[in-house]
C-alpha cells in the first residue's frame, strides 16, 4: 500500500487520553522518558536525547534520536490508533506496554512529529496536536524531504518536540532520571547506549555480584545487581536474557517491598535460548525442559532466591551500621553517666546490639519513628535488658511488630545469643577477679615477707579497686595530701559540688589549711563515681581512704590511730564537712598483733552491731573507720560471689612455680 497523507483518529476521546496521564501532569520530563522507552523497545542499539535551552533556560528544542526499526507507515493506523492496545504487550523485553505512552508529549509541548525510516527504504512522517489528541497525520516523504538526523541511519526513528507549553528541570537532573529509568536496560544490555546531549548516560551506581550455577548439565551465569537507588519504575525481578541481550522470561522477586532494597538479577544460559514461557512440552531437542514449570527452572529460581537472601542480608548489616553510627552521633543512646566507665561501656555495647538484631529483623520500626521517639525507645529497651522482666522483651516486640514465626524465631535466637555474651563477658569478669584474689591469698601466704607496702600492694590495689567496693574512682595515692584530695575530690566526682547549699570555691577549701596533719599523705583516696542512698532515701556520695601496711608487720594500736588521726582531719576540713559525704577509713594488714588489745576490742564490739571490722565512729556514722586483714577482703569476695563461683566451678590455675615479682606484676593489671 502506497499512499502520500493519511489522516487517522484514536479509539478514544481527547479526555479519555488526558485522564490517563493524569499522575504525570506535574512532570513533562516523562514525555522525554516515554519516548526514549520506544526506542530501546524498537530495538535500538542508541537513542540520542538533544535537549537545548536559549538564553533566558527557556526549552528551545527537543529531539529523541533512535536507530531501532523505525516505523512501517502501512501499519500507521495499528500503531496509532488504538489506544489501549499495543504490539509491545507480553513481551518482557520491553518497557512500553500500553500503547499509550507517545502521547504523553503533550505534557510537554503542543506538537510533536515523529520522523521514521524502515529497512523497506520508507521515509515518512506523522505529526500529532495537542489540540486534538486522537487525531494523526501521516505522510511519505521522499529522501530530501528526511530530516537530516537519520540520513546516516537505515532504519530508525526521529522524534522533534515543538511549541512547548513548560519547562523541564535542568541537565543534570534530566541525567539522574534517565539513569534511574534505564539504568537496568542498559545494565542488561552493554551494547545498548544512550546519549544526552552527545554525553553517554551511564548505569547508575550499583554493586555487581556474578555466580554460575550448574543444573542437570546447563550451565547458568547469574549477574545479581543489587541498585544503590531506586530503578525507576522497574520493580526487582529475575530476568532471563538471550544471547542477543534481550529478556525472554521475567520473574518479579520476592525481594521487592524491601526498604531501600532494588536487587536485578540477569541469567545467561543456553538454555534460556530455547525459553518459552507458553510452553510445557519437552521440546525436539531432547534438551531439558525450558519453561515456567519445568525442574530446571525452579531449581534455577531457589538458587537465585538463596543468593538473593544472602545479598539482603549483608545489606541490612550495613544499613544498620549506618544507622547505630547516626544514632550514636545523635546522641539517641542512653549515657548512664551514673555507672562506672566500665559498666556504661559494656550497657552501650549491649543496647546497640538489640537494636542492631531489632533492625534487621524490622528495619522499618525505627525508620517510622520521629528523633524523640527513637531516643525513648531505645532508654526503654536498655532498662529492660538490665531489669528481672528482660524475658518479657520478646513478647513484647512479638505483640508490637507482628512477626511472622520465621522472623521470631530469628529474633528470639539473636537475642539469645546477646543474653549468652553478656553472661559470658560477666563470667570473664568474675573469672579474673577470682584469679586476682587467689594471687593475692599466695602472696600473703607464701611470699608476705618479700612483698613492699610502695610499690607493690598501692599499685595492686589501684588496679583493683573492686576489693573494697564497686563503682570507685582513684582521687589520690601515695604524695597526695588531704589538701589536694579535697580539690581532686570535687573535680572528678560529677555533681558532688550541687551537694553543697552554697557555692563552694577555692577560698573555701584554703581555708583547710590551718588544720593540724593536713598536709598528710594516705595511701589511696577512693570515691565512689555516682551517688547512693541511705535507707532514708537521702543521696550521698561515698569516700574511701585505703592505709596499707607491709605484710609482714602485725597491726597495733599505732595503726588504729593514724586512721583515727585521719578522721580527724576529714571531720574538720570544710573540703570534706557537708553531710551528704560519708567516709569509710579502712587500715589493711596482713594480720592484727597477738599483743594488741585495742584492735581486737573494738572488733568484737563491732561484730555485736553487725558491722564487721568496725573500729570507730564518728559524726553520727558519717566517718567510720574499719580494720580488715587481706584474709577477710578474701573470704568477703567469696562470701558474695559464692553461688556463682560454685556454679562456675572456676579452674584455678596452679601457682606454685610463680615468683612474688610475677605474681605482683600480673595483679598491677586492671581487671
Amino acid at each position: 500500500m502506497s499512499f502520500n497523507e493519511f489522516v487517522g483518529t484514536a479509539e478514544i476521546t481527547d479526555l479519555g487520553i488526558r485522564k490517563h496521564f493524569t499522575k504525570w501532569k506535574k512532570t513533562p520530563l516523562q514525555a522525554i522518558i516515554e519516548l526514549v522507552a520506544n526506542g530501546f523497545d524498537a530495538n535500538a542499539l542508541n537513542v540520542y536525547v538533544d535537549i537545548k535551552f536559549n538564553e533566558i533556560d527557556g526549552l528551545e528544542s527537543v529531539f529523541v534520536l533512535d536507530d531501532g526499526s523505525g516505523i512501517d507507515i502501512g501499519l500507521c493506523s495499528e500503531h496509532f490508533s488504538r489506544f489501549f492496545e499495543s504490539s509491545k504487550r507480553d513481551n518482557d523485553d520491553l518497557q512500553g506496554a500500553h500503547g499509550r505512552g507517545r502521547l504523553a508529549f503533550h505534557l510537554l509541548c503542543n506538537s510533536a512529529t515523529w520522523y521514521t525510516k524502515t529497512n523497506a527504504i520508507k521515509n515518512a512522517k506523522i505529526s500529532i496536536q495537542n489540540g486534538t489528541l486522537r487525531e494523526f497525520r501521516a505522510a511519505e516523504l521522499s529522501e530530501h524531504e528526511q530530516i537530516s538526523l537519520l540520513n546516516q541511519y537505515s532504519h530508525g526513528t526521529c522524534v522533534e518536540l515543538t511549541n512547548f507549553s513548560t519547562n523541564l528541570p535542568a541537565i543534570s537532573a534530566i541525567t539522574s532520571k534517565l539513569q534511574s529509568e534505564f539504568g537496568w536496560r542498559l545494565a542488561l544490555n552493554t551494547n545498548r547506549k544512550l546519549f544526552l546531549n552527545g554525553i553517554e548516560v551511564e548505569v547508575p551506581e550499583n554493586q555487581l555480584i556474578n555466580k554460575q550455577f550448574s543444573i542437570e548439565d546447563e550451565i547458568f551465569d547469574v549477574s545479581f545487581v543489587r541498585w544503590f537507588d531506586k530503578p525507576g519504575l522497574e520493580k526487582s525481578y529475575n530476568y532471563l536474557v538471550n544471547s542477543e541481550g534481550r529478556v525472554v522470561y521475567r520473574d518479579l522477586s520476592s525481594f521487592n517491598n524491601k526498604t531501600d532494597f532494588y536487587l536485578s538479577t540477569y541469567t545467561a544460559s543456553g538454555w534460556v535460548e530455547n525459553f518459552d514461557k507458553y510452553s510445557s512440552e519437552l521440546n525436539f531437542t531432547n534438551r531439558p525442559l525450558a519453561n515456567p514449570n519445568s525442574p530446571v527452572f525452579k531449581e534455577l529460581m531457589k538458587k537465585i532466591h538463596q543468593v538473593s537472601s544472602d545479598i539482603y542480608e549483608q545489606f541490612q548489616i550495613e544499613q544498620v551500621e549506618i544507622q547505630i553510627a547516626l544514632y550514636e552521633t545523635k546522641g539517641y543512646f542512653p549515657e548512664n553517666l551514673k555507672l562506672p566507665e566500665s559498666e556504661r561501656n559494656w550497657r552501650r555495647k549491649n543496647i546497640k546490639s538489640v537494636v542492631r538484631e531489632i533492625y534487621v529483623v524490622d528495619p522499618t520500626l525505627f525508620r517510622n519513628l520521629k528523633p524523640k521517639q527513637t531516643k525513648i525507645l531505645i532508654a526503654l529497651l536498655d532498662k529492660l535488658l538490665v531489669s528481672n522482666e528482660n524475658d518479657e522483651l520478646l513478647d513484647v516486640l512479638e505483640c508490637v511488630l507482628g512477626l511472622e514465626e520465621e522472623k521470631l524465631t530469628t529474633l528470639s535466637n539473636q537475642l539469645s545469643k546477646t543474653s549468652l555474651e553478656n553472661v559470658i563477658a560477666t563470667i570473664e569478669v568474675l573469672q579474673k577477679r577470682d584469679l586476682a584474689v587467689h594471687k593475692l591469698r599466695e602472696l600473703m601466704v607464701k611470699h608476705y615477707k618479700d612483698i613492699l607496702e610502695t610499690p607493690d600492694l598501692q599499685q595492686i590495689i589501684e588496679k583493683n579497686t573492686w576489693l573494697f567496693g564497686s563503682q570507685y574512682t582513684l582521687i589520690g595515692a601515695e604524695e597526695v595530701d588531704f589538701q589536694k584530695n579535697a580539690e581532686h575530690l570535687r573535680s572528678h566526682v560529677r555533681g558532688i559540688n550541687t551537694l553543697d547549699e552554697e557555692d563552694f570555691d577555692q577560698k573555701d577549701l584554703d581555708e583547710g589549711l590551718s588544720i593540724e596533719g593536713v598536709r598528710r599523705q594516705v595511701d589511696l583516696f577512693l570515691a565512689r563515681k555516682t551517688m547512693a542512698f541511705d535507707s532514708s532515701n537521702k543521696p550521698y556520695f561515698k569516700c574511701t581512704i585505703i592505709e596499707i601496711k607491709k605484710p609482714s608487720i602485725a597491726l597495733n594500736r599505732k595503726h588504729l590511730n593514724q586512721i583515727k588521726d585521719y578522721a580527724r582531719i576529714i571531720g574538720q576540713h570544710v573540703g570534706f564537712s557537708d553531710q551528704k559525704m560519708k567516709f569509710e577509713l579502712i587500715l589493711v594488714g596482713r594480720k592484727v598483733s597477738d599483743c594488741d588489745f585495742e584492735i581486737p576490742s573494738a572488733l568484737e564490739t563491732a561484730e555485736e552491731k553487725n558491722e564487721p571490722g568496725l573500729v570507730f565512729s564518728h559524726d553520727k556514722g558519717r566517718i567510720k573507720g574499719f580494720v580488715k586483714t587481706w584474709a577477710t577482703i578474701f573470704d568477703e569476695f567469696e562470701l558474695a560471689n559464692h553461688y556463682l563461683l560454685e556454679k562456675l566451678k572456676l579452674k584455678r590455675e596452679s601457682l606454685e612455680h610463680e615468683t612474688p615479682n610475677s605474681l605482683v606484676s600480673g595483679l598491677q593489671i586492671e581487671y
